[in-house]
């Protein structure tokens, strides 16, 4: 899988088609990923100690990393992704559209 945590990605498929967000988590043995403001799903909390009153909250679920790609803030653009490796063996990924390097994401 070549999303990190961190990455900026663009929805391509599914009802949140076009949208832009930030990967908050990445699962790469079911292949789903996490992203800021897709795919809400409403999820009933039982009353807990920290939440005494329980209720309804809304929070990410995951999608398919099929259903994304890496977004390029400059190109204003989503793409494939490469990678390149140096002559000392260290893998860096690229914009395959624009050629540019990806910053690495967070850890």
């Amino acid at each position: 899988m070549r999303i990190k945590t961190g990455d900026t990605v663009k929805v391509i498929s599914g009802h949140y088609k076009g949208t832009v967000g930030e990967v908050k988590a990445v699962n790469p043995k079911t292949n789903k990923i996490i992203v800021d403001g897709v795919n809400m799903i409403k999820k009933a909390l039982k009353p807990s100690q920290e939440n005494p009153e329980g209720g309804i909250i809304e929070r990410e679920a995951g999608i398919d990393a099929s259903n994304v790609m890496l977004y390029d803030k400059k190109a204003k653009q989503a793409s494939r992704v490469g990678i390149k490796i140096d002559d000392k063996g260290n893998k860096t990924r690229y914009y395959q559209k624009s050629g540019t390097e990806i910053k690495e994401g967070k850890k």
